[in-house]
């Protein structure tokens, strides 16, 4: 299972760096298995896998979004003006989307995580503007996104809910708004960052007031090892990612990406 988390790992962390996704689609199902199998579906641990899963995850992002966004950022990838008026609403959703997991069934969340799946896939398949390839500007792009700005506790709490980041709203939304695919998972990255710094500190703020007694190897309901593993796998999947991103075509970075959420819900079934 050690073996499992780097490898998990260094694939979330390219996936990071190339969708946004801030590794969550890719370490919520591996998490969640990994607790079942450990600690059995019947213990503290067990009857709350999906949270814990979730919470690690969320705590993994901080990390991973911060070093995704430093190698975009070197890159001429991001523009700041763009990203500043979605923190507060982002951190706000962040702060409800933990709180509303934590007053759900963890069998639910799953559910509802593969749902999202499902939808998501099929809008990047059926609905118009998102397989399509962006001739648009930055400016073009960031006048439009700008009028999206209130979305952003919804992006916030969907992406702290289901501990998958921000880009499960944000890439659709400004691959549809014109920008590239490039843009579209340079932009997911910091705005992830607020939501998983709000969502980890409201899963340890609910863990200590309510006395959880998860077993030793927990912090509150993080996971210690699995995200210690995580945080140095993903960065290594994100130096890695460097490599690929020139051979990369806009349109291709558009076709991987719902082909990418099509495998993780598979194994979220099967799981």
């Amino acid at each position: 299972m050690e073996l499992l988390l780097c490898l998990f790992g260094f694939i979330s962390g390219i996936t990071t760096a190339l969708f946004g996704f801030g590794g969550g689609f890719i370490t919520v199902p591996l998490l969640y298995t990994l607790i079942i199998l450990v600690w059995g579906p019947r213990s503290n641990a067990g009857e709350v896998a999906m949270q814990i899963a979730v919470a690690t995850s969320t705590c993994v992002m901080i990390f991973s979004s911060l070093l995704s966004s430093r190698a975009h950022y070197l890159k001429g990838n991001l523009n700041g003006s763009m990203i500043r008026p979605f923190i507060i609403p982002i951190s706000l959703g962040g702060i409800m989307g933990a709180f509303i997991a934590l007053s759900v069934d963890s069998e639910w969340i799953r559910w509802i995580f593969i749902g999202y799946l499902v939808i998501t896939i099929f809008d990047c398949f059926i609905r118009p503007g998102f397989m399509k390839i962006s001739s648009n500007s930055i400016g073009a792009v960031k006048k439009r996104f700008y009028a999206d700005t209130p979305i952003g506790v919804l992006i916030g709490a969907v992406a702290a809910f289901l501990g998958v980041g921000g880009s499960v709203m944000t890439v659709p939304l400004m691959r549809r708004r014109g920008a590239s695919m490039i843009q579209a998972a340079a932009f997911a990255n910091p705005l992830t960052l607020p939501m998983a710094i709000t969502g980890t500190l409201t899963y340890l703020y609910f863990a200590m007031t309510k006395n959880l007694e998860l077993g030793t190897g927990f912090m509150g309901m993080i996971y210690i090892k699995g995200a210690l593993i995580l945080i140095v796998s993903s960065w290594l999947g994100i130096r890695f990612s460097a490599l690929l991103m020139p051979y990369l075509s806009d349109k291709r970075h558009a076709q991987s990406y719902p082909l990418l959420l099509l495998i993780v819900l598979v194994a979220m079934l099967l799981t």
